[in-house]
């Protein structure tokens, strides 16, 4: 069942609201007519880059999730409600950046959620569910000494599930599962309706162009070449419109103290996907035929690549009925559209230059 009249002015908190997936879900809320209230994160010039059109319908609050005192202050209007929900999306989310920025990521993803979480005991709200943004860089290659924990599908391929052994090859994937744990944790010792989400690879507009699919877009918009790492990685690529309805039924529908993992079913190389975006974006006028360069600068560090990631999202089916509805050919126009027509969005924070 789709999320409508269970939202409508419902008191909901969003960390990362303005960052990719988190400003996605803000839209949805906002045309759902929830009560959203914005965690972002403090600059010096407190410019909204991807919620400013909704300034008027939600309720910004600024701060870091790595202060306690501005978390605990965001949430404590929440104080005189009792159904809220809380989304954290909020993370130093990019692989890469995370061996950049080891310090930074773990202090952001892990430390932020244990102020979020313990804030919301020390003001004691009665919330309705708090769902955690987990990612499927937790899952990691498969451990061979663990391999009849795993599942198959028909082709021999590890299909993975809530019931799926992780093995974290990057800090931010082992930030992101350490998050995991701390809010089983306090759902187990103070009785806090959390859940967990792992998300298999978002990709569309708004996007940071340092991921696979802008660099490619935007590469292909400017230059006559595409350069790029490791091209025989396979992931599960899920548009973000169908990541964020994920993170609604889970919140919504989705039972305290368990795991779900959503993404689109089936999986493609790093290869193959550049090729259907250069092919998609010829198609639509955007640029001529396009070479593809693999550079060795841009893979990941020593064996920390993960080798192919897919998901089987037959719990959160069974449970809410979600499943994707974008195609990858239609997600990747919209996303190509989107980079098209807003270079001054990400022009200058692009990592090819």
């Amino acid at each position: 069942m789709e999320p409508s009249k269970r939202l409508t002015q419902r008191p909901v908190f969003v960390t990362g609201a303005d960052g990719f997936v988190g400003s996605h879900l803000v839209e949805r809320l906002v045309e759902l007519d929830a009560d959203v209230h914005a965690l972002v994160r403090a600059t010096s010039s407190g410019e909204l880059k991807n919620i400013r059109r909704h300034g008027d319908d939600i309720t910004v609050h600024r701060g870091d999730l790595r202060d306690k005192h501005s978390v605990e202050r965001a949430l404590r209007p929440l104080s005189d409600h009792g159904d809220s929900l809380i989304f954290h999306l909020g993370a130093q989310a990019h692989v890469g950046e995370s061996w950049e920025r080891p310090y930074e990521t773990v202090d952001t993803n892990v430390n932020g959620t244990l102020n979020l979480l313990q804030s919301i005991v020390d003001l004691d709200l009665d919330i309705a569910k708090f769902d955690m943004a987990g990612t499927s860089e937790e899952y990691g290659n498969m451990n061979d000494e663990m391999v009849e924990k795993y599942e198959f599908d028909g082709d021999d391929r590890v299909l993975l599930s809530e019931r799926s052994p992780v093995n974290p090859t990057s800090i931010y994937a082992t930030s992101k599962l350490a998050s995991d744990f701390l809010t089983m944790n306090y759902h187990d010792a103070y009785g806090l309706p959390t859940v967990t989400t792992r998300m298999f690879n978002n990709y569309g507009p708004r996007q940071n162009p340092r991921y696979i699919t802008g660099t490619i877009i935007t590469q292909a918009l400017e230059r006559d070449v595409v350069e790029l790492g490791n091209l025989t990685p396979k992931r599960d690529m899920c548009y973000v419109s169908d990541g964020v309805r994920g993170h609604l039924h889970v919140a919504l529908e989705g039972n305290p103290g368990e795991q779900y993992v959503y993404g689109y079913g089936e999986n493609v190389s790093m290869r193959e996907w550049t090729e259907t975006i250069l092919e998609v974006g010829v198609e639509e006028g955007y640029w001529e035929p396009t070479d593809i360069v693999q550079s060795e600068e841009r893979f990941r560090p020593g064996d920390s690549d993960v080798e192919e990631l897919l998901v089987g999202y037959e719990k959160l089916h069974e449970e809410t009925g979600w499943k994707p509805t974008v195609s990858w050919r239609e997600g990747i126009r919209r996303t190509i559209d989107w980079y098209a027509n807003n270079r001054r969005s990400w022009y200058g924070r692009v990592d090819w230059r």
